[in-house]
């Protein structure tokens, strides 16, 4: 598992690397803001290059926390109570916790902007009933 989430990494570096190259990225930032990524504002195909990069990375970062948890609840002794652990185990595992938790609802609003993007449907627009924000 940890090793599938290093080489998933990898490519979705790559991936954002060269969407950057490949298109000037003007005003879109590290947000995504969804009216400046908009079809009509931008119409590189970089963003969906860095979306699709965006998603690999995800994945990789669940890959990563679901290794975590799995160390520090089979790695641990039978008696060994989880207020017994030091407090840097402790707060890993309530990052990856909340890595597991976060990530597919970060996903999920980077797929409503590429189907805004690309299959013409209303997310974040505002004249078909979308919020922008």
């Amino acid at each position: 598992l940890h090793n599938m989430s290093f080489w998933l990494l990898i490519p979705s570096l790559m991936l954002m690397i060269s969407s950057s190259m490949k298109g000037i990225l003007n005003g879109v930032g590290w947000t995504m803001y969804p009216p400046l990524t908009s079809i009509q504002y931008y119409m590189s195909s970089s963003i969906e290059m860095m979306i699709f990069s965006l998603h690999i990375a995800g994945v990789s970062s669940i890959a990563s926390s679901i290794n975590f948890i799995s160390t520090i609840m089979l790695m641990k002794n039978k008696n060994y109570l989880i207020n017994n652990m030091t407090l840097f185990t402790l707060s890993i595992l309530i990052t990856t916790m909340l890595l597991i938790l976060a990530l597919p609802v970060l996903a999920g609003a980077i797929t409503m902007l590429i189907m805004d993007r690309n299959f013409n449907t209303s997310f974040f627009d505002p004249s078909g009933g979308g919020d922008p924000v």
